[in-house]
C-alpha cells in the first residue's frame, strides 16, 4: 500500500503512463486521491472541477536518436525511460531485430519493461542495425544507448 507519493515516484508514474495506451489512471490512498487523464488534441478538456488538481500527464516517451562520438554515419537509439531491456516479445520467440537487419520507421526494435508494463521501442529512422548495445534482460537507465543504426 502506498502511504506517500514523492516527487520521484510521481515522475516515474507519469513517464510510465505516458508510454502506455492508458487513458485514465486513478490511485487512492488513505489520505490522498490522484486522478490522471490523457486528453487528445481533438477532444476539448473538461471544465475545471472543485476536486484537487491532478498533475498533467506526460506525453508518451519516444526514444531519442543521436550520433555516437566519432561515428557520424551511425545513429544511436536511446531508452526513453528506465526499465528492463528485452530483444524479443517472449523468451521463446526470436528477437525483433538482429545485427544486419534492415528496419523501417515505426518498426519495433525492442521492449522496455517498466513497472510490469511492456513498452515497444520503435525505429525513428529507416536503417540497418549495426550494433545491439545492451544484453537481453539487462536493466537500462533513462537515455542509455540501446542500439546503433546506419541510416539508409
Amino acid at each position: 500500500m502506498i502511504v506517500q507519493l514523492d516527487h520521484s515516484q510521481l515522475k516515474d508514474l507519469l513517464t510510465l503512463l505516458g508510454g502506455s495506451d492508458i487513458q485514465e489512471f486513478i490511485l487512492e490512498g488513505k489520505d490522498f486521491h490522484l486522478e490522471l487523464r490523457r486528453y487528445h488534441s481533438n477532444q476539448p478538456a473538461p471544465a475545471a472541477t472543485a476536486a484537487p488538481a491532478a498533475p498533467p500527464t506526460a506525453s508518451p516517451p519516444t526514444p531519442r536518436a543521436s550520433t555516437p562520438p566519432g561515428r557520424s554515419d551511425l545513429v544511436e537509439v536511446h531508452a526513453p525511460m528506465v526499465g528492463t531491456f528485452y530483444r524479443a516479445p517472449a523468451p521463446e520467440e526470436p528477437p525483433f531485430v538482429e545485427v544486419g537487419d534492415k528496419v523501417q520507421v515505426g518498426q519495433t526494435l525492442c521492449i522496455l519493461e517498466a513497472m510490469k508494463l511492456m513498452n515497444e521501442i520503435e525505429a525513428e529512422i529507416s536503417g540497418e542495425v549495426v550494433e545491439v548495445l545492451v544484453e537481453n534482460g539487462a536493466p537500462v537507465e533513462f537515455d542509455q544507448p540501446l542500439l546503433r543504426l546506419k541510416p539508409l
